[in-house]
């Protein structure tokens, strides 16, 4: 059977006991668990001695958790059993070290797909590897915080009217995209202000190439534009977003959480929610203006293209 193993890590200012205690505890996972967060109403037990919890979905599937081994503060290994989608086992460990004035986590799974799954292997590594960063970066805000500012909503099906666009088309390693985008909207804020046109509605990206094998993505960052634009950047194109409906997951918080309003809409569709269109891109649409908008209160609809 096709064996794989998962690692990532973050640094946490906080004491190691402290991260500890709220990975140690499985009623604490709930706020910053990356596989919950898209099925808030998934059924979760807990075992009275502590040591195990389940979870049963309609959209994360079912599976449990067992704790095998603690060293407190250090470490914990855990069994991790799936029995839907597909049944699987794996060994999933965290491990605490002091650095930089706080705690590094480290979370890695060993595990192992199906025979017949084989050619799932680098795909398979690469989502679990998301789910994980995704996992560790609400880990990081809820110790340090309390809160994990990310919510999202399930609105269904909506329509998205099309539009005429200047954007820039680029291509980057998954893990840049964050600093990759923001120099993007920086160079379209700059040509528009300097131009003097206005946007004809809220600015999106649309997302055309995913390689997971080699951890890249293309996309377009644009504005909608209506009229005459004139010469423009080399750099820049132009361009026409069509007209569709899309199954929308809508992301509320900073923009660095917008992984789990996407990788949400991915279980949704696997979960056969809706039926996703091959022939438009998927994209997200920024519903207000993040130089005038607290990070906790930006608002970003995520749209997967329906048949």
């Amino acid at each position: 059977m096709p064996a794989f193993r998962v690692e990532k890590s973050i640094v946490i200012n906080a004491p190691a006991e402290k991260v500890y205690g709220v990975v140690r505890d499985f009623k604490e996972w709930v706020p910053w668990s990356p596989w919950l967060i898209a099925e808030p109403g998934c059924s979760v037990s807990y075992a009275d001695d502590g040591m195990s919890y389940s979870w049963d979905g309609k959209i994360i599937g079912s599976g449990g958790m067992t704790l095998l081994e603690v060293d407190a503060p250090r470490a914990m290994r855990y069994r991790l059993n799936f029995l839907k989608p597909w049944k699987s086992e794996s060994a999933v460990a965290f491990d605490f070290v002091e650095k930089d004035g706080g705690t590094e986590v480290t979370w890695s799974m060993d595990g192992s797909l199906p025979f017949f799954m084989f050619w799932m292997k680098t795909m398979m590594v690469c989502l679990v590897g998301m789910d994980y960063e995704r996992g560790l970066k609400m880990l990081k805000d809820y110790v340090e915080t309390g809160s994990v500012p990310t919510k999202l909503e399930f609105p269904g099906e909506e329509s998205y009217g099309g539009c005429r666009y200047v954007g820039i088309a680029t291509e980057c390693a998954i893990e840049k995209i964050a600093d990759s985008m923001g120099s993007d909207f920086e160079k379209l804020g700059a040509w528009l202000e300097e131009s003097g046109l206005q946007p004809a509605g809220p600015p999106f990206t649309i997302y055309d190439k995913w390689s997971m094998g080699k951890g890249t993505c293309g996309y377009v960052s644009g504005f909608p534009i209506e009229g005459d634009v004139g010469d423009l950047p080399s750099e820049f194109v132009t361009g026409e977003a069509p007209a569709c409906r899309g199954y929308v997951v809508r992301h509320t918080g900073p923009y660095r959480h917008l992984g789990n309003a996407w990788s949400a809409g991915m279980m949704h569709g696997r979960a056969k929610q809706f039926s996703q269109s091959k022939k438009v891109y998927p994209f997200e649409v920024y519903e207000n203006d993040p130089k005038t908008t607290p990070e906790g209160e930006l608002v970003t609809a995520i749209y997967f293209p329906v048949k």
